[in-house]
């Protein structure tokens, strides 16, 4: 397996970061020796911060009833008894203006239903993620995105917004992909204004990490180059 904690190091100390990358991996079944979630949460995204400040564990799909939005993003079936939660969600949101009804077939979705999901910081992770999960200030994040693109895996899909959520299956079939965030995910998982996300297909991780150091001096010197040419070319 790949040295995470070190690739986690490399990458935070390149880009800057004050939070943890959150790896994220979907299973048939729970992975032997990592503890099951106990308790309960009003959202997926409320496991991430949990995962942000070291904790390793894993959910099972009823972990997620709470949130229909984030069931529905994980594929993940609501029970018969809740079954009208997501709808109720929706009609609200469109009720408010929030969201058009046309907009939902457009959610990317995992494509089946996960038995598990484990949540890890990136280097105490103890399987090889499918999604990566970071989180930072745009100028920071600029500089993933720019590596992203160095290897040949940025984002075939546009900035996303609404849900957050949608960015992890989004990841999975489009690249480093970036996400504004939502109102939800910023009231559950405490997210600043100044924050957004990148999400990254673990099996593209690697690569990225190894061009973040080469984007991270380029930019740099192009910051002293851009410093010195503001000085010399700009009058009043």
């Amino acid at each position: 397996m790949i040295d995470y904690r070190g690739l986690e190091k490399r990458l935070v100390d390149a880009l800057g970061l004050e939070r943890r990358p959150v790896a994220v991996t979907f299973r048939d079944a729970p992975l032997p020796g990592v503890a099951r979630f106990t308790g309960t949460a009003p959202s997926g995204c409320s496991f991430w911060p949990l995962a942000m400040d070291g904790r390793v564990f894993y959910t099972v799909p009823s972990d997620h009833y709470n949130c229909a939005v984030g069931s529905h993003t994980h594929n993940i079936p609501l029970p018969p008894e809740r079954a009208e939660e997501l709808p109720q969600t929706l009609t609200f949101m469109t009720g408010l203006g929030y969201l058009k009804m046309e907009e939902v077939p457009g959610i990317p979705q995992l494509p089946r239903t996960p038995g598990a999901i484990v949540y890890a910081p990136l280097g105490e992770t103890p399987v090889d993620p499918d999604v990566v999960l970071f989180v930072g200030r745009p100028g920071r994040l600029m500089l993933l995105q720019e590596a992203a693109a160095r290897a040949g895996v940025g984002a075939r899909v546009p900035f996303l917004g609404r849900p957050t959520c949608m960015a992890l299956p989004a990841a999975l079939g489009g690249g480093a992909v970036a996400s504004t965030g939502c109102i939800g995910n910023r009231v559950y998982t405490g997210l600043s204004d100044d924050e957004l996300y990148v999400a990254v297909a673990g099996r593209d991780l690697a690569r990225v990490g190894d061009e973040v150091t080469t984007i991270s001096h380029a930019n740099a010197a192009l910051s002293d180059y851009h410093q010195r040419r503001r000085r010399e070319l700009t009058r009043d």
